[in-house]
């Protein structure tokens, strides 16, 4: 994806215009959005897995796939798996026209992602816990994502903006929006007990 990426871009230089609309499009997504609550059998993914191929009802300790009443079947651990690396495709969607906004050496891009994918999962893991406590986070991605839109569209124009400027606000509402989540934070929805009546 970065090889094509940065042939297109080298080919034919208004493509960055839709990658831009594209990271817009995506900013405002994350913005208006609210969360939902996950149904992973309703992931087309897994629909589309399972009519290709059966998948057992429970796991089978560590194993991928399994052979029962001689049929071989995915187990849900596989599915899991499936659902992970398609998710790193759908990132990579996002995070390389975004790094193609502050630089177009190939090298650079490809070194910049394989580093991000290294350190992602080892990152979500540590954030994992604390999430929760961050919740302004995810609208100061989609600004971000919308900001570095915007740049690809005005790049080739007179109001151009500069890389060290691009980075000085991605910083900035990063910031702001983890100090606006503790200052702010979420409120947790208690459960409704009813009072206990003396027989």
């Amino acid at each position: 994806m970065i090889v094509v990426g940065a042939a297109l871009i080298a080919k034919f230089s208004w493509i960055i215009y839709i990658f831009g609309t594209f990271l817009i499009l995506t900013g405002i997504k994350m913005i208006v959005k609210r969360e939902e609550e996950l149904h992973p059998e309703r992931n087309p993914v897994v629909k589309w897995f399972k009519k290709l191929m059966p998948v057992t009802n429970d796991y089978r300790g560590d194993k991928f796939f399994v052979r029962e009443n001689g049929v071989r079947m995915a187990t849900p651990l596989f599915v899991v798996l499936l659902l992970v690396e398609i998710s790193d495709v759908i990132f990579a969607v996002d995070s390389i026209p975004a790094i193609f906004a502050v630089t177009k050496d190939p090298f650079i891009v490809y070194t910049s992602n394989v580093f991000a994918i290294l350190g992602l999962r080892s990152l979500y893991f540590a954030l994992a816990g604390v999430m929760d406590k961050f919740h302004y986070l995810k609208i100061g991605l989609g600004v971000v994502l919308t900001f570095v839109g915007v740049k690809m569209l005005l790049a080739h124009t007179k109001w151009a903006i500069d890389t060290h400027i691009s980075l000085g606000v991605i910083v900035l509402v990063l910031a702001t929006s983890v100090v606006m989540s503790l200052l702010r934070p979420k409120k947790l929805v208690l459960p409704v007990v009813a009072p206990k009546t003396l027989d």
